[in-house]
């Protein structure tokens, strides 16, 4: 018999600006989480409708702390603000990026999910 290790799904919901103050709050509640190997950060901008570069560094440390323990980091519904700020720095091709959440739980295995908020 071989044992799955649970993947641990960490969801990040920011909502309105990420700003100097809604990047301080994003990183506050990322620093929150002890990161692990099994973890995968999910940073859903749904309800994103600005961000500045202080949000864009906060992004890129929350990738950097991720990478460094093993976990993956993904980024879903961007709106289209957003999603050209991260083109206009290539920033894109840096984060993984999907349309919706439900589009990233469909590459887990759900037998062995766990959903952290």
């Amino acid at each position: 018999m071989t044992l799955t290790p649970e993947v641990q799904v960490i969801l990040f919901k920011p909502e309105g600006y990420i700003d100097l103050e809604g990047g301080i709050a994003l990183s506050s509640k990322m620093a929150e989480i002890v990161p692990q190997s099994n973890q995968l950060w999910i940073i859903d901008l749904l309800a994103v409708e600005f961000m500045d570069s202080s949000g864009l560094i906060s992004l890129a440390q929350g990738l950097k702390v991720a990478h460094e323990k093993g976990c993956r980091l993904l980024m879903c519904n961007l709106q289209a603000p957003i999603r050209l700020i991260l083109e206009l720095t290539q920033l894109d091709s840096m984060f993984e990026i999907f349309q919706t959440y439900e589009d990233i739980l469909m590459t887990i295995d759900h037998k062995t999910m766990v959903v952290a908020n």
